[in-house]
């Protein structure tokens, strides 16, 4: 996917005069590190004390354990799988190869690889993914639990074929700020996992190639931080892994400085990039788990280090932790909600560990869980990492939800809940993040409906970012989710794959969950030019019975609703009534959806032109699912009346 004039003309419309200097500045910058390519200042002497408190891998559960050299003996063999691609180069890995595409990144001067071109480059995730050396982190993890050198040889081995193979400003692993920044806080925690290693100073402090690489990553992200409508979940990886290597790496004469600019950007970009209610502003679910992950990596490290952090950092972490607790569902699992690429800050676990059970394992371990909080009953190898280096929080004076919060007015999101495990979304908030909301979807007033876990209204997913123009749309589009669609269009207008040139502005104008027999939400949005569609939802207890009322609000117009059922729901669809089918623990379940009548109603399911009818529950994969899509024309005011109601 290249980028053409007229979308760079429509970014240029989404920054202010400060954004446009300073990027103006970042283009002379790059012309002049083309040919100014200094060297690392020499260090001597350089002692690495950022180590674990004595006893704290004694602390890991052996199931969490067991778990993470099992996936360290499939890294070992050369396995992996990145976004739905299994692969098994990573014995020995071609650092600028896209397994999925087969194309290789060209190398040359960083800034000129067109790394958004998958015809010039490939999948850009897939080159990249594997060089955030998240996948040594768990090797070098699994070296300190178990004491094999084997697993420390391994790392030692990738690390020095990447420093050769990507010397500093050449080729596609030194453009983007946040991949930096991620492999920075990866290489602290390889440095301290491998501590009782003997090789390990080797490899790090006593090396030149090492401290070159270090150098220069902190010399990039000093120079090039993320700007003005991009500042954000990009900008908290880079200021957390610069501030995390001027902490554990702080060798050099700039480190003082870099780690003192790296703390208040911190501190000022994790109070930017959160609500006051603990939820992150880009409305992106995934990047709330992003962010949270980077804000604890980061406070890890200031802790460690004793380098004392404004108060205020600790508190957004906390009010982030408690919103998580809030929303997810009884399963743990939090809402789907716009863009999710399956980034995470810190990797130290292997395959089947519960995100955000450990997120929330963490919390109670650093924060202290309140009583509302949902019961965390898995393991996870990085709570126990985490919590020996980060102080206990102690401060009383922060007010903490007596209850569980169920609306977050800021965010605009509402969850209801009822019996049975019955979990309800109602999206009512902002469209996204900053001037391009790069991470939204055109998805106001949507709904995301579960029993017991279980998707059955589904919010489809993100599926891609790059090289997939027609799906990108699709999985972005109003009717890519369970909302109302207007005369074929979306609500909001789409300049780009991370760009929206007009955004719906929603408005909640009931919420009234205090009533134990019937929870209720209503909405508004203006995206429509000339309508306003409004909903209204009630969750009735005793019936168990979620009956949805979409009104539109102006001239008569063609008008397409859609349901997207889980992958997991069989549906069997006659008229306007579908009969929704499923099994939970070897249980049968079953739902009645009972869909507006004067609309008319078709299944569809796995289409694909256009895309329609997919679920995505990750990015890089998707299946097919069914869609429930009834068209007709909306006129006079009348509502249209949905009822989706559980048996059993």
């Amino acid at each position: 996917m290249t980028m053409t004039a007229g979308w760079y003309l429509r970014r240029l419309s989404r920054m202010g005069p400060r954004e446009v200097g300073g990027r103006a500045a970042d283009v002379v910058r790059r012309r002049l590190w083309r040919s100014a390519r200094p060297d690392c200042p020499s260090v001597t002497g350089a002692r690495f004390t950022a180590r674990l408190p004595a006893r704290t891998i004694d602390s890991v559960p052996p199931d969490a354990a067991k778990r993470l050299v099992a996936e360290a003996d499939r890294l070992m063999a050369g396995h992996a799988t990145y976004f739905g691609v299994d692969r098994d180069d990573l014995a020995d890995p071609d650092w600028c190869h896209d397994p999925k595409t087969g194309r290789r990144a060209p190398g040359g001067y960083a800034f000129d690889v067109p790394y958004r071109s998958e015809d010039a480059v490939g999948d850009i995730k897939q080159i990249w993914e594997p060089s955030r050396h998240q996948y040594l982190t768990v090797l070098a993890a699994a070296y300190a639990i178990t004491g094999d050198e084997r697993y420390a040889e391994r790392v030692a081995a990738h690390l020095r074929s990447w420093w050769t193979a990507n010397p500093p400003l050449r080729g596609v692993h030194w453009i983007s700020g946040i991949e930096l920044g991620i492999r920075l806080l990866s290489w602290v925690w390889i440095r301290r996992l491998l501590d009782g290693w003997q090789g390990a100073a080797g490899l790090f402090e006593n090396n030149p190639v090492a401290l070159n690489q270090i150098w220069h990553h902190q010399r990039w992200l000093a120079a090039f931080p993320s700007r003005g409508s991009s500042a954000n979940n990009h900008v908290i990886a880079e200021t957390a892994g610069q501030f995390a290597a001027a902490c554990a790496f702080g060798w050099f004469p700039s480190s003082a400085r870099w780690r003192a600019e790296a703390l208040r950007s911190l501190e000022r970009q994790l109070r930017g990039n959160t609500f006051r209610s603990g939820l992150n502003r880009e409305l992106a679910t995934e990047y709330h788990g992003l962010v949270l992950e980077l804000g604890l990596a980061a406070l890890a490290e200031a802790d460690a280090a004793r380098v004392p952090v404004p108060a205020t950092i600790r508190l957004v972490l906390l009010r982030m932790t408690d919103a998580l607790a809030a929303v997810v569902d009884n399963r743990l699992r939090p809402p789907r909600q716009g863009d999710a690429d399956d980034g995470h800050g810190l990797v130290v676990d292997g395959a089947g560990t519960d995100r955000w059970g450990s997120l929330l394992a963490t919390g109670d371990a650093v924060f202290g869980r309140l009583a509302w909080w949902p019961t965390v009953t898995g393991t996870d190898v990085r709570t126990p990492l985490l919590a020996a280096l980060i102080e206990p929080y102690t401060t009383k004076v922060t007010a903490r939800p007596a209850s569980r919060p169920a609306h977050f007015a800021d965010a605009g999101m509402t969850v209801l809940r009822g019996p049975g495990e019955i979990w309800c979304r109602c999206d009512g908030g902002p469209h996204g993040f900053l001037s391009i909301a790069a991470h939204a979807h055109a998805d106001a007033l949507s709904l995301e409906v579960r029993h017991d876990g279980v998707d059955v209204l589904a919010d489809p997913g993100t599926y891609c970012y790059h090289g997939q123009p027609e799906w990108r749309r699709y999985f972005r589009s109003t009717l890519g989710h369970n909302t109302l669609e207007l005369d074929g269009g979306d609500q909001s207008v789409s300049g780009g794959p991370f760009l929206w040139t007009r955004q719906a502005r929603s408005r909640v104008l009931v919420v009234d969950t205090a009533d134990e027999g019937v929870a209720r939400w209503s909405a508004e949005h203006d995206g429509y030019q000339g309508s306003v569609h409004r909903r209204r939802v009630e969750l009735t207890a005793e019936s168990r019975e979620l009956r949805v009322v979409d009104e539109v609000r102006g001239p008569g117009r063609a008008v397409r609703l859609a349901f997207h059922l889980g992958p997991e729901i069989v549906v069997d669809l006659v008229g306007n009534r579908a009969v929704l089918t499923w099994t939970r623990d070897g249980e049968d379940r079953s739902a009645t959806l009972d869909l507006p009548g004067r609309l008319s109603w078709r299944a569809r399911r796995g289409e694909t032109d256009p895309p329609l009818g997919w679920y995505s529950a990750g990015f890089g994969r998707k299946e097919p699912s069914t869609t429930l899509v009834g068209s007709g024309f909306a006129d006079g005011g009348q509502g249209f009346t949905t009822v989706l109601t559980f048996h059993g």
